[in-house]
C-alpha cells in the first residue's frame, strides 16, 4: 500500500539549501513511491501551523524535513489537535539539519533517500512526549546555561555545523553564572545555586552532548541533570565528559528520573526545547511526561 505523507520542509536548515534541497527531497520521495504533498515553511513556527492544518486535513503521516527545530514545530502542531493516539498522524523525519538528535536516537538513516525509504516502509513505534509549561518537546529541554548556549549558537554566523555547538558551549561557560534555583520532583528537591537543569526524553542534544545519557524515548520518564554550584573552571573540565555522558558520575552532578519536575529560578532564564528558545525570561518552569503519545517512523 502506498504511503500518503504530508512533508513540511524547512529550506534554510543544513545543506543543501533552498531550491536544491526541495528538488533533492522531491526526487527521493518519488523514488520511494510515496503519495506526498510538500509545503515549505516561510517564518519561525510556521511549521506548527502547517502541521495543525495537515492533521485537520486527515493526513495519516506528517514528515518534518529539517533539523530538530523543524521536528519540534511539527510535533507541536500535531499535539495541539485534541485527538486520541489512534487518530493522530504518524510523525516521519527527513533529517537535513545540523544536529538531527532525535533522528539519530531513533537510528534513522542520515541521508535523504534512506529516510524517505523508511517513510515508505512505514514501521513505527509509540514514543513519549515531554511538555514544558504549555509547549511540547520530544528530545530535550533545558534552563540555565544550556539555553544560553543555544542562544549563542543561533547568533553565530562565522562558524557552522556541529563544531558551532562546542564553540558556543565553551564561550558560554567562560562567562557563566549560577542561578539560584528550587528544583522539586515527587521523590526529592534541591534549593541552591545551579548552572543548569537539563531535561531529556532522549540521550543526546546539540549533536554531540549526551546530557541525559540514560534517557529512553519510550520509558514513560524524563531524565534530568543539574550541576550544583560549580565554578567556571570545573565546568570547563567537565565539558569533554559531556561528549560521552560520563559527567553523571561526578560528585557535583545530580542525575534523576521523574514524571514531573518543577523549577523556580532567579534571575530569569531562557528555556530551550529541542534546540529552540521558547521563552527568554522564565522564572517558573514545569515539566511533565506524556507516555506513549506519538507514533514515530523508525
Amino acid at each position: 500500500m502506498t504511503q500518503r505523507v504530508k512533508v513540511i520542509l524547512n529550506p534554510i536548515t543544513g545543506r543543501p539549501n533552498g531550491t536544491a534541497k526541495i528538488a533533492k527531497i522531491e526526487l527521493a520521495l518519488q523514488q520511494a513511491q510515496l503519495d506526498y504533498s510538500l509545503v515549505v515553511t516561510e517564518y519561525p513556527q510556521h511549521g506548527i501551523e502547517l502541521a495543525r492544518q495537515a492533521v485537520l486535513e486527515g493526513w495519516p503521516m506528517i514528515a518534518a524535513a529539517g533539523g530538530d527545530g523543524t521536528v519540534n514545530e511539527v510535533v507541536n502542531g500535531i499535539m495541539q489537535i485534541d485527538e486520541d493516539e489512534s487518530d493522530k498522524p504518524t510523525l516521519g523525519i527527513i533529517p537535513t539539519g545540523t544536529a538531527n538528535d532525535l533522528a539519530a536516537m531513533l537510528q534513522l538513516p542520515k541521508d535523504i533517500q534512506g529516510a524517505c525509504q523508511r517513510l515508505a516502509v512505514g514501521e513505527s513505534k509509540l514514543i513519549d512526549v515531554g511538555q514544558v509549561n504549555d509547549y511540547f518537546f520530544v528530545n530535550n529541554s533545558a534552563v540555565g546555561l544550556e539555553s544560553v548556549v543555544t542562544v549563542t549558537q543561533q547568533k553565530m554566523r562565522w562558524i557552522k555545523g556541529i563544531f558551532s555547538y562546542i564553540v558556543a558551549a565553551t564561550g558560554s561557560i567562560l562567562t557563566a553564572k549560577n542561578w539560584e534555583v528550587q528544583v522539586d520532583w515527587p521523590s526529592g528537591c534541591y534549593e541552591g545555586p545551579a548552572i543548569l537543569v537539563s531535561v531529556g526524553n532522549s540521550a543526546r542534544t546539540g549533536g554531540v552532548f549526551y546530557m541525559t545519557p540514560e534517557a529512553v524515548v519510550d520509558d514513560g520518564l524524563l531524565d534530568f541533570v543539574y550541576g550544583a554550584g560549580m565554578s567556571r573552571w570545573r565546568m570547563v573540565t567537565l565539558l569533554p565528559r559531556l561528549l560521552r555522558g560520563s559527567h553523571i558520575s561526578h560528585s557535583m552532578v545530580i542525575y534523576r528520573k521523574t514524571k514531573q519536575l518543577k523549577i523556580t529560578t532567579s534571575p530569569p532564564t531562557p528555556i530551550q526545547a529541542d534546540g529552540e528558545i521558547i521563552d527568554h525570561e522564565a522564572t517558573e518552569i514545569s515539566y511533565t511526561i506524556i507516555p506513549k503519545k506519538l507514533q514515530v517512523i523508525i
